[in-house]
């Protein structure tokens, strides 16, 4: 009974800090301003299955997509086993499930053994990549943005990975031999070895009983705690991608990646001013052009932010960050978020009123880095899970370029010959076809 009333105060603290940061992170992505993403569901849903849980577009490199979507798929059907370990130690029961299934649970069993170690050879590779082969966009000293704590991160949850298959492993080969005993509580569920662990009881058999059911219970609370620690870690980290890939490629833009979105208040006027529509007896409040912090970005904006894999596929692709530029992709998306991480102390500390004086674009992103942005979309076609970078960007340098008036020169040159000749060069709209007839 001790175990078991220690189990679910474990638990229910876990939940509690978890549901509390989860609230947190819903509280600060609805800080941004409405958007109605609602429209054609069915290829919404169908973004979700082939995008979020088919990885379909991690596939342009298909080795490294294949240990992606082990790693993934095999560490959630492992974790289907939570079930079980909840019931288990919240009843004082020993693996209920084999009750239920029979000889199903065995064969059950053996599969989640073979992901596991196919998860592990993932981690592997993965932290061979890393730290071994040094991926370019993986290497702090070339992106900034990976120094000090992303690139810790990233490390943390591979090791992480590989101790919770390790213990994994250890559970099921001690039980095995504890069930091969008769000692009570085991001999509930004979399942006998499992395909992968059977290698690693050997190592069990000179144990005493009370040793091995020592060493199986430990395994046991590490496996457990193990998964209750990354669920909390993963709201802190940039694995909060693994829950908010889905709802992230379901609100994805569906519009052609290369068409803009005006902005409705000036494309209003403009129709106005065309005869194209009423000016309305009261005039609405006109808001603020473009962006200047997180507040002034759309929701879905800021759920770009929190579902950002890190991968740095984007930058890879960047032809700005390539040339040397100060602009990174990953950089808009970790700098977002970092603020909004920001805005989430404050409101923990100091309520839901809280403010302070920064601002995404001047105290997280420079100037520099907006203006470097050719608006190609080379970094919105890279993204695995339909992250787009662009829009922020185009949001931040609006402000900059409508509020503050701070183009630079070459831009005012071309916005005046687009004012006065309708083309970014300089001649009348009667010359335009002249090069036209000079070759002829």
């Amino acid at each position: 009974m001790i175990a078991q009333i220690t189990f679910a105060v474990v638990f229910g603290v876990f939940a509690y800090f978890i549901s509390k940061k989860v609230g947190l992170i819903s509280q600060t992505i609805k800080l941004g301003r409405d958007i109605d993403l609602s429209d054609n569901p069915g290829q919404r849903w169908k973004n979700v299955l082939l995008i979020a849980f088919g990885q379909k577009k991690m596939f342009d490199k298909v080795g490294i997509a294949i240990l992606h979507l082990i790693l993934y798929v095999g560490f959630v059907l492992i974790n289907i086993e939570l079930l079980e370990i909840l019931i288990d130690g919240l009843f004082g029961t020993h693996r209920v499930l084999h009750g239920i299934l029979g000889v199903v649970y065995k064969g059950m069993i053996n599969f989640f053994e073979i992901l596991a170690v196919l998860v592990l050879v993932a981690c592997v590779a993965f932290l061979s990549r890393r730290n071994i082969m040094k991926v370019s966009r993986f290497q702090p000293d070339r992106h900034m943005e990976m120094r000090n704590w992303p690139s810790l991160d990233a490390n943390i949850i591979l090791f992480v990975e590989i101790a919770l298959m390790t213990a994994f492993f250890s559970m099921n080969a001690s039980d095995a031999v504890l069930q091969s005993r008769g000692e009570s509580h085991y001999s509930h569920a004979i399942t006998g070895p499992f395909v992968i662990s059977q290698f690693l009881m050997p190592l069990f058999e000179s144990f005493s009983t009370s040793s091995l059911v020592l060493v199986e219970r430990f395994a046991w609370w590490f496996h457990i705690l193990g998964i209750f620690s990354f669920a909390l870690y993963m709201t802190y980290s940039k694995h909060l991608h693994i829950v908010l890939a889905f709802p992230n490629t379901y609100f994805a833009n569906l519009k052609p990646i290369g068409q803009m979105s005006n902005m409705p208040t000036v494309t209003t006027e403009v129709k106005i001013m065309l005869g194209l529509e009423q000016a309305p007896s009261e005039p609405a409040e006109i808001g603020r052009f473009g962006a200047k912090d997180v507040q002034d970005l759309t929701w879905k904006n800021l759920m770009d932010a929190y579902s950002c894999t890190e991968c740095g596929r984007c930058t890879q692709q960047c032809p700005a960050n390539q040339t040397g530029k100060l602009l990174s992709p990953r950089k808009i998306m970790m700098d977002t978020r970092d603020r909004l991480e920001d805005i989430q102390k404050g409101i923990a500390s100091n309520g839901k009123e809280f403010t302070d004086s920064k601002t995404l674009l001047g105290d997280y992103i420079s100037d520099p880095e907006i203006l470097a942005c050719t608006s190609c979309n080379a970094c919105v076609e890279a993204c695995p899970i339909m992250i787009n970078p662009l829009d922020i960007i185009l949001q931040l340098r609006r402000y900059r370029v409508m509020e503050e008036s701070q183009a630079p020169g070459s831009w005012n040159n071309m916005f005046q010959n687009m004012e006065t000749s309708m083309a970014p060069w300089k001649f009348s709209p009667d010359q335009r076809f002249d090069w036209a007839k000079e070759e002829a």
